[in-house]
């Protein structure tokens, strides 16, 4: 696979073009098999869950074009989120915005990855995750890759499920809490979203421990 060096990183490595499936085959070899990727999507906005999405692919029948959910249109997310679906064992948790608010993102989003990896009906023998951190209390061994959703297919196919499921959360949301405009921003603090909190305060789906909201940043 062609390969572009990124020498202005200060990590200094070399990334793939686009996500494979080597850190699987190579888990396999070690007789950690099957390998469950997991992702989550919804850390950054000012409301509604974050959610996270364990997946474990087929190697006989990976759908085509995976790649970190950032870097897809809304329709292939879509298209490959049905693919995913009907050729892997996936699962899928969320934390709401009270538990972030009790813990805060980064304990509530780990949780919530750690439940999707409890509710896969196949036990994985090596779990991949997006990032600096593995949840802890995961019931077999795990690895925290950074940039893993563009370097490892089965993280890519977790940040697909998970983003697509949020997406579909906040849109459903936009009928219960009309004149947010949930349904468009997802819940992320753009300038309509935060001219609506302006008008209409915050709601219950709002993270009242994130800025503008907690008291820190009223004072």
């Amino acid at each position: 696979m062609p390969r572009r060096t990124t020498t202005d990183s200060p990590l200094l490595f070399d990334l793939p073009v686009g996500p494979d499936f080597s850190m699987e085959l190579s888990a396999r070899r070690a007789g950690q098999w099957p390998v469950a990727g997991a992702d989550e999507a919804g850390r950054g906005p000012l409301a509604g869950p974050v959610v996270a999405a364990a997946v474990v692919l087929d190697p006989e029948r990976i759908p085509d074009g995976l790649n970190d959910s950032k870097q897809l249109t809304a329709a292939k997310r879509e298209a490959l989120f049905v693919q995913i679906l009907a050729t892997s064992v996936v699962s899928v948790a969320s934390s709401s915005a009270r538990r972030i608010d009790r813990t805060d993102i980064r304990k509530a989003s780990l949780d919530a990855m750690r439940r999707a990896v409890c509710g896969l009906t196949l036990r994985p023998g090596l779990v991949l995750t997006d990032g600096l951190d593995v949840p802890p209390g995961l019931a077999c061994a795990g690895r925290a890759v950074v940039k893993g959703d563009a370097r490892v297919l089965s993280i890519a196919a977790a940040s697909i499920v998970a983003k697509v499921v949020r997406d579909r959360m906040m849109a459903c949301a936009d009928n219960s809490y009309p004149g947010y405009g949930f349904g468009t921003h997802a819940g992320y603090g753009t300038e309509r979203h935060r001219d609506a909190i302006g008008t209409l305060g915050p709601c219950t789906l709002h993270r009242m421990s994130f800025r503008p909201f907690r008291q820190d940043a009223l004072d």
